[in-house]
């Protein structure tokens, strides 16, 4: 008997993207446009391969790229089998990792002035804003049945936040009106020939922050500010401006009416992008940036993005109170100052896969390092003298454990170089009793001499104000678990 499938729900949105002929173009920082085919890609391979993956349009992935590989040995995340593709595992070290990323780009937001609040995850499929606006939105949806109702999961923190500004009085004196959602989790049904890793899911956090506006001019203002916030969040969390290529997608008109803005837009940004423009609009948005990160299998994928959404304040009936007393509906600029938690893991893990294609040891910031000292006794008599160092650096807050398993010392230092440990301290005799200690630098190879004290200011001048998380498994390496083969 034929296996009845229920019919994918797919936006209009999407079907029109995927018929959709684009004009593509290289806009270099002097202002001019330039046919890709014709543009000196020389000393921009990247951008090269960028404008090469859009242009294609083919998201498959037929290899396993390098951060899969390295999310599995460093026991960060691994795939759950026992849910639907494209939902992950994350294990201790991983969701710490999870955890400070959450939190960082949550607290820049908050430096921003978006006002953080929470909505549902599900909505009724058939309210008919929602479902207006899932027509306009490219992106396959997970379904579920509640009842008689058929709900739709988030695919973004776009309907709750919207339909709480539906409900705000608000002032023109109170624009841009800034909410903020860190939405664990977003979904989206992403083909299965898409989903590798933590690359592309169907699960994943995103942060979204929206600012309804009073006008274009405004907009456009406010546009700016938060491009120069997510390039200093993404910046923070270890990825820059040489690891990212901007991709800006827009219609004809807004090029025409505006070129100038969009050329200050690529002069902020500092090298030529990848344009994406459109006769007519199709979309809810006239403009549209992404900071695009081309890992080692030559794949482009989103981080960082704002828009320009000219539908919606009029679509959830938004209002504010203007100056002379009328109502208006305001723009809205939406906007992930880091793109999804997830792909940001996967970028720093694939910018390390780049480090070891040119023989450098690969890395983690050092504030996401989920140890970041190792101590190693030499044998259990200078377990005290490890415990004593230890604690001494563990009390300036930084993430310390000890190997006290009964292995080789050199099989120790194996282990704590493949676990990319970025500080290792050997204790033996010639070490007990002294103040200073030997401590082996991951990042250099080198050997210097450090108190606990003086180790500790190093690295709390290397991590700075970013967020801290104690250490996210036992202190004692014989305690520890083995999450992944």
């Amino acid at each position: 008997m034929a296996e009845n499938k229920k019919e994918e729900v797919v936006s209009a949105a999407l079907k029109a993207e995927e018929k959709l002929k684009s004009q593509w173009w290289i806009l270099d920082t002097e202002g001019e446009l330039h046919k890709i085919e014709e543009f000196n890609f020389k000393g921009r391979d990247n951008l090269r391969k960028f404008a090469g993956y859009e242009v294609d349009k083919d998201r498959t992935v037929h290899q396993e790229p390098p951060h899969v590989t390295m999310m599995k040995a460093l026991e960060l995340v691994d795939y759950e089998p026992a849910s639907d593709p494209g939902n992950m595992r994350y294990y201790p070290k991983g969701r710490m990792i999870k955890a400070l990323l959450e939190e960082y780009v949550s607290r820049e937001v908050g430096k921003y002035g978006g006002m953080e609040v929470e909505t549902p995850i599900m909505y009724n499929l058939n309210h008919p804003t929602l479902a207006n606006y899932l027509n306009r939105f490219p992106a396959r949806q997970y379904t579920i049945e509640s009842d008689d109702d058929k709900y739709f999961l988030r695919f973004a923190a776009c309907f709750g936040q919207f339909l709480m500004a539906h409900d705000a009085t608000i002032s023109y004196k109170n624009l841009p009106f800034k909410i903020y959602e860190l939405t664990r989790y977003s979904f989206r049904r992403e083909q299965k020939g898409e989903l590798t890793g933590l690359r592309r899911l169907r699960s994943f956090t995103m942060p979204d922050v929206h600012a309804m506006c009073r006008d274009l001019p405004q907009a456009k203002e406010e546009f700016m500010v938060r491009f120069k916030m997510s390039a200093d969040v993404l910046d923070g969390i270890g990825i820059h401006n040489a690891d990212y290529e901007l991709g800006v997608r827009l219609t004809e008109e807004f090029w025409q009416n505006n070129k100038d803005f969009v050329v200050n837009l690529v002069k902020t940004h500092g090298k030529p992008v990848l344009v994406e423009m459109w006769r007519e609009r199709i979309f809810y948005f006239i403009l549209k940036w992404e900071r695009n990160f081309v890992d080692n299998l030559d794949k482009a994928s989103a981080l960082s993005t704002d828009q320009i959404d000219v539908e919606n304040g009029e679509r959830y009936d938004i209002k504010f109170m203007e100056e002379d007393g009328t109502t208006k509906h305001p723009l809205i600029l939406h906007c992930s100052p880091s793109g999804a938690i997830e792909r940001d893991i996967y970028a720093l893990l694939e910018k390390a896969a780049f480090d070891m294609k040119v023989g450098k040891r690969p890395t983690l910031p050092l504030w996401l390092a989920p140890t970041q000292v190792r101590v190693i006794p030499v044998s259990q008599d200078y377990l005290g003298v490890a415990d004593k160092a230890a604690a001494e650096i563990e009390a300036a807050k930084i993430r310390v454990d000890v190997d006290n398993r009964d292995e080789s010392v050199s099989k120790k230092i194996r282990d704590s170089e493949k676990e990319w440990i970025p500080y290792t301290i050997v204790i033996g005799e010639k070490e007990s009793g002294k103040e200073k200690l030997p401590v082996r630098i991951r990042e250099t190879g080198k050997l210097v001499e450090y108190s606990p004290s003086d180790l500790s200011a190093e690295i709390k001048g290397v991590v700075g104000d970013k967020p801290w998380r104690p250490l996210p498994m036992p202190r004692y390496m014989q305690q520890r678990p083995k999450f992944s083969g």
